[in-house]
Parts: C-alpha cells; structure tokens; sequence
C-alpha cells in the first residue's frame, strides 16, 4: 500500500535481554493510585474508582535520553511510575483473567506540564496540554513477565540531581495491576501494544533544565533522563 506522506516510525520500547523491541500501541495512564499522592493533589485517598487519561504513542524515549524542556510551562513535575506492556487483546476482562494479557514490565516517568494541567482541570477541560506532550513518556527496559512473573510488591523511587524525591511500595497501589486492566477493559478494547502507567507515589515536584533524573522499580532495572 502506497501512502500520501512518508510513514511515521513506529514508536517502540527496548525489551531487556534481546534485540526485539515492544511496538507501542496507545498509552494510557491512571491517575492518583497512591494514597499519599492523592492527598498531596488534594484529593480523596480512599478507593475512588479509577480515572484515565491518554498519552501519544510517539511520547515514548528511551533511558538515558536528554529532553528538552517543553514549551508552555514553568512547572514541570516528574511522576515516577510502574508501566505495564500487553501482548493480549481484551474486553470486559475480569480482574481474575487480567494479567493472561500482561506481557511485561517496566519503569516509566510520567512528565506533567503541572501549571497547565492546574489550569485545564479547574475549568473542566481536558489534561492533554499538560500530559501528552512531546517525550513525555520516558520509559526504560521492558522486562516480559514470562522471566520474572507479575511484580505486586517492591520498592519505586526517584532522585532528582542525585537527591530523593519519591520513594514508595508498588503494593501501596490504591487499585491493583488486574483492577486496572479490568476497569479499562470496560471502556476500551485493550489489544498488544498497549502500555499502561499505573500511578505515581506521593513526592513528585518541580525539575528545572540541566537536571537528572534517576529512578526505578526493584527487578525492573533503572531509567535515568535529563532535562535539557
């Protein structure tokens, strides 16, 4: 088939211990899923049922990238987030069926135009000025799940410029890894290719050009970017 234009790359994640790459799809994110986080947005801790948004697949750099600082903000905040890759299609999934679909893992930052997200949210707009972005969606290695299981515990942190910014437990997930991709499975056929942020822990802040970021999950490896 011949096109009007050139074709876009495909955008793609690096799976550890090989050379074959994960195919990006769609990018969806929750919001809020840690308690403290939640409080720290001013909101309710307690189990709310979850909210998504979405990020452009072409979002996604890899680790050790260097991004420039995005136009339109003077409060760029780092989120710091377990990630989940699909390799199977669902919908309407049950919580007790939804990791059949889970084909790996991995750590990703969630980078969040805070000023404009603020801004949008207070008069009932959408968030995609604030999260959808250019390189907004760092992510590292993506480990399958065929070689270390399905992660529901384990220490996720990040430092900025080498001092601690967040550090939390991914058991403290307000809603779980299956509760998440059951709920989205009601609203949007999941298929392979999708990428699913899971929440950020409570700590996440303001960066500033020339500053490093380095995080990660244990057993998912570390992801480290600067801002450019």
């Amino acid at each position: 088939m011949s096109y009007v234009i050139a074709t876009p790359e495909l955008s793609s994640v690096a799976v550890a211990g090989g050379i074959r790459r994960f195919p990006v799809r769609r990018i969806y994110c929750v919001g809020r899923n840690y308690a403290e986080h939640a409080r720290e947005m001013g909101g309710d801790p307690d189990r709310e049922p979850p909210f998504f948004f979405a990020k452009p697949a072409d979002a996604v750099v890899p680790s050790g990238s260097k991004i420039p600082f995005p136009p339109g903000t003077q409060n760029l905040h780092h989120e710091i987030e377990l990630v989940v890759a699909l390799g199977g299609e669902g919908a309407g999934v049950a919580p007790d069926n939804a990791l059949d679909l889970v084909y790996g893992y991995a750590v990703g930052i969630d980078l969040t135009r805070r000023d404009l997200q603020g801004a949008l949210r207070e008069k009932g707009r959408p968030w995609e000025l604030g999260k959808g972005f250019d390189k907004s969606a760092p992510i590292g290695l993506l480990y399958p799940a065929s070689a270390i299981g399905h992660p529901s515990k384990g220490r996720i942190w990040l430092n900025v410029n080498d001092e601690p910014r967040q550090d939390g437990d991914i058991a403290d997930l307000v809603w779980s890894v299956p509760e998440l991709l059951s709920t989205l499975s009601r609203y949007f056929t999941l298929r392979p290719g999708d990428l699913i942020f899971t929440g950020t822990p409570a700590g996440v802040g303001p960066i500033q050009p020339g500053d490093k970021l380095n995080g990660g999950v244990d057993g998912l490896g570390e992801i480290e970017v600067y801002i450019g």
